[in-house]
């Protein structure tokens, strides 16, 4: 059993993904449906391009995509952060700045009173992300 987390987007699934997966390292895409994969589903046009699901993992864990389709818009960003824990300060400091890259950073990497080091960011998406790196106790 296993958390895992789905992210829907307005049309920009894949561009997001291909993102990810340079801005993370280890990151790959396990796969990827189109709403034009599936013959006879209605659709229009410009939306057969579009994600239907996608895969990926991310440290190890899978997380879920897909763009919204034309009867679902979405709100994105508000409801949810993407949360990463960190065993090396190189790792969260090297992809903090990459996620961070075009977007928000809300809280710079900094040390924490519950002795970890911690940031947050928007990412260029629009998609809310925590950073931690617990230190090891003296």
């Amino acid at each position: 059993m296993g958390l895992n987390i789905y992210l829907n987007f307005n049309g920009t699934t894949e561009a997001a993904m291909n993102f990810y997966k340079d801005a993370i390292e280890g990151a790959t895409i396990e796969n990827m449906i189109r709403f034009g994969d599936h013959e006879g589903m209605p659709m229009a046009e410009g939306q057969k391009e579009k994600i239907m699901h996608a895969a990926m993992k991310i440290h190890g864990q899978t997380v879920m995509f897909s763009d919204g389709g034309e009867q679902h818009k979405i709100t994105m960003g508000d409801n949810f952060s993407m949360s990463m824990d960190y065993n090396n300060e190189t790792d969260i400091e090297r992809e903090f700045n990459n996620i961070s890259a075009g977007g928000t950073v809300t809280m710079p990497l900094q040390d924490t009173f519950w002795g970890a080091k911690f940031g947050m960011c928007v990412d260029k998406f629009g998609l809310p992300w925590m950073f931690n790196h617990d230190k090891p106790k003296a």
